[in-house]
């Protein structure tokens, strides 16, 4: 079940691989999720000492989370990934043009999971031609629904 999807990655980068990964959350963060309080199109994934860490996903805290607790909306998560995963993406990452993006939120198990992309940038020309295809599809659909039938014979 996906709670939120990063749509802006898919029209940014050429996605390679995908892995999942648990994200480490706290009580608040769990209870924003919920309530749909998260955003990820800004969200890049940053390896940093041999592990993975989640920066730009915002998690906007409810109105009644815990007084004793200041919620921090930026605040960069960490990711939860096998070892031997993680050698084989900072390889890959090191390779030039290579990045992590994440690609969406969702539960399994009655965990918080993300979808990271090990994805390459798309040059301008590269979204350009995403857009005509997608419009195509979309003009293609329209005139598959209205058919436009041929001259009409009066008897």
């Amino acid at each position: 079940m996906s709670i939120v999807e990063n749509r802006k990655a898919r029209f940014n980068y050429h996605i390679e691989e995908r892995f999942e990964a648990g994200v480490v959350l706290s009580g608040w963060e769990i209870k924003s999720i919920r309530a749909g309080q998260v955003q990820l199109t800004d969200g890049y994934v940053h390896i940093r000492g041999g592990e993975l860490f989640m920066i730009g996903c915002r998690i906007n805290p409810l109105r009644s989370a815990s007084t004793h607790v200041v919620p921090e909306p930026d605040r960069t998560k960490k990711l939860l990934m096998h070892k031997d995963e993680i050698r084989r993406l900072i390889g890959k990452v090191e390779q030039k043009g290579f990045t992590l993006v994440p690609l969406n939120l969702h539960y399994k198990g009655g965990r918080v999971k993300v979808e990271v992309a090990l994805a390459k940038g798309k040059a301008m020309h590269d979204k350009r031609e995403t857009e005509k295809k997608k419009d195509w599809e979309r003009e293609k659909g329209r005139l598959m629904r209205h058919k436009v039938s041929g001259p009409r014979k009066d008897d």
